[in-house]
């Protein structure tokens, strides 16, 4: 039946909704459920019953034969009011409203209301098995909500998860899972929900994963030591200096009279530049030290080789010096061969008065007075190492001795030698440079200590020496470090090849390996102080009833800045009129949100 021609009582479809005629003029004047009416143009509404049609809330066809009526139709073509009889039994207007149910359904009709065609037998199961796979899928994504929320998730909703996870990670804006249980979608919500379902443990560390750093250690082949001629220095009594547990000696000192060495693990005899080994540590940049794991920016085979005093005897790069007043002269660069012995900081602490390491801290002490005398930043705020092992978390405060002065200023020194001998030289390296602060001070107190930090500008890798200013040295690259820093290793690359009488990599390959190293290094040092914290807030979890010492050492609007010694945590309190800097505060612990990383602290 056509679809013009329009009278009342005439029953319509307006876009997907039943409509009656009321009147008909130069428009239609139509009534929708509830009384609304509407005035549309003929070409708005579709015929679907002469009418009467009655009450649009009655539109509710009894029972009907839907498989049936199709089985007749299959393939063909049928009327809207042919579909009814045969559905229904009778064209009524409940029944030509039922007829456009099934047709805007889809399964068993498609077409018009003008124009119904039964679908084939074929399209039909097709559709069926579609729906109930649907339909499944609804049931089992729903019964995998039901458990998330109750922290009950199995081993097969762990493939699900995998959307948050890689949200939690950083590494999509966006979850089904979190929207559709209407939580936040950010990387901490995503952290919280992973551990409240049971996904992640608590104690998971995401933040090195967040910041894109790799936890990958290079699975690479090492090759041999080259068969090479080395200065045979095992005669030198050759100390390496580290914390209890260190893995990665790269360095070690000698006294040879009033002549200093420092020697360095010769890690650019194995590591070439433009190597499979020299790409993959400039693509990392450095070590990764968490406090759970060490990501080596180099396979482990490596250290095992020349790490100084994990063989009998280790090949170096020795730097050899004498201090002229507090300036670092005579300087000496070799490709050499040593004996090394390992001891801890407490241990030469214990021994630093005997005469092998009485020497050693005179000089230093001595080049410390001229960093000093030349405004070297002296920022004494607390320290701590950080370590979780098999899920106890340690955390050892790192007191100020004697002979980790010692060490830190004999490889300062050192990074003299190396800086001094390349300008002499004409060696291309990356200097390390530091500009001075708007402000020089000298801080006595934790609260100076902690402005004076702010002020300074971040110290940069240049390949013009220059000074820096925070060291107090007018002279100084990296160089102690090979095993465990990129620009370290180019350093050593460059001496080694100079001392050699090998071609040096020019100005622009240089520069191009600094700034692909030095792209990670504030990813690295971003992973490592939020993996810290991390720890440090577990840690106060388990104390459960932590309570200690905070010093003031900012006063802000509305809050002050807290430093905890023993942990060498920063938090903020409310602040107080009677609070003053450099003022002890007794806190105890009130809340802990790890994947927030906030804590808060009740003062006494």
């Amino acid at each position: 039946m056509p679809d013009q021609h329009f009278t009342p009582g005439n029953l319509v479809l307006y876009k997907i909704r039943p409509a009656v005629v009321s009147a008909v003029g130069d428009k239609i004047e139509i009534t929708l459920d509830g009384g609304k009416t509407k005035r549309v143009r003929e070409k708005d509404i579709k015929f679907l019953h002469p009418g009467p049609a009655g009450d649009l809330a009655s539109l509710t066809p009894d029972g009907g034969n839907v498989e049936e009526a199709w089985e007749l139709l299959e393939g063909e073509q049928a009327s809207i009011s042919e579909v009814a009889e045969l559905v229904y039994g009778d064209y009524t207007p409940a029944a030509a409203w039922g007829v456009w149910q099934l047709l805007n359904d889809g399964l068993y009709f498609e077409g018009s209301v003008k124009s119904i065609r039964a679908r084939k037998e074929e399209a039909v199961k097709k559709e069926q098995a579609e729906r109930e796979a649907k339909a499944r899928e609804e049931r089992l994504w729903q019964d995998f909500l039901q458990r998330v929320e109750q922290g009950s998730v199995v081993e097969e909703d762990h493939k699900r998860l995998v959307e948050v996870e890689r949200l939690a990670l950083g590494r999509q804006n966006s979850s089904r899972i979190l929207k559709s249980l209407g939580l936040k979608e950010t990387p901490e919500s995503a952290h919280e929900f992973l551990v409240k379902c049971g996904y992640w443990p608590l104690e998971f560390n995401p933040w090195a994963l967040r910041q894109g750093v790799s936890l990958e250690v290079p699975d690479l082949p090492v090759p041999q030591l080259p068969d090479e001629s080395r200065v045979d220095m095992t005669h030198f009594a050759a100390y390496a200096i580290d914390d209890e547990g260190n893995t990665d000696p790269d360095d070690a000192i000698s006294l040879d009279g009033d002549r200093l060495w420092v020697h360095v693990a010769d890690v650019a005899a194995l590591v070439r530049p433009d190597s499979h080994l020299d790409l993959a540590a400039r693509e990392r940049g450095s070590n990764l030290y968490l406090p759970e794991t060490v990501v080596t920016m180099l396979p482990p085979e490596v250290t095992r080789q020349l790490g100084l005093g994990l063989q009998e005897e280790s090949p170096a790069l020795s730097f050899g010096f004498r201090l002229s007043g507090d300036e670092v002269t005579d300087i000496e660069v070799v490709v050499s061969r040593v004996r090394v012995t390992r001891l801890s900081y407490d241990e030469v602490e214990q021994r630093i008065d005997e005469t092998e390491f009485s020497e050693i801290y005179r000089l230093t002490e001595q080049f410390r007075a001229g960093r000093m005398a030349r405004d070297a930043a002296s920022i004494d705020l607390p320290e701590v190492s950080v370590k979780a092992v098999e899920g106890e978390i340690r955390i050892r405060p790192l007191p100020a001795l004697r002979s980790r002065k010692m060490v830190t200023d004999a490889m300062l020194m050192a990074g003299e030698a190396a800086a001094r001998f390349a300008e002499q030289h004409g060696i291309v390296i990356p200097y390390a440079v530091q500009p001075p602060p708007e402000e020089i001070r000298q801080p006595q107190t934790m609260s100076e200590a902690y402005a004076y930090r702010r002020l300074f500008k971040p110290s940069s890798a240049s390949l013009t020496s220059d000074k820096h200013f925070g060291l107090g040295l007018d002279y100084y690259a990296r160089a102690t470090s090979p095993l465990r820093r990129y620009t370290d290793l180019v350093v050593h690359q460059q001496l080694r090849s100079f001392i050699l009488g090998k071609e040096n990599l020019d100005r622009e390959q240089v520069a191009e390996r600094v700034a692909v190293a030095n792209s990670m290094g504030g990813v690295i040092r971003r992973s490592e102080r939020l993996s810290n914290q991390h720890w440090k807030q577990l840690y106060l979890l388990q104390q459960k009833e932590w309570s200690g010492e905070g010093v003031i050492v900012a006063l802000e609007e509305r809050k002050a800045v807290v430093i905890i010694p023993e942990l060498a945590l920063e938090t903020r309190v409310r602040r107080k009129a009677e609070m003053e800097l450099d003022q002890p505060l007794k806190l105890t612990l009130a809340e802990v949100d790890v994947p927030g990383q906030t804590i808060y602290f009740r003062t006494h």
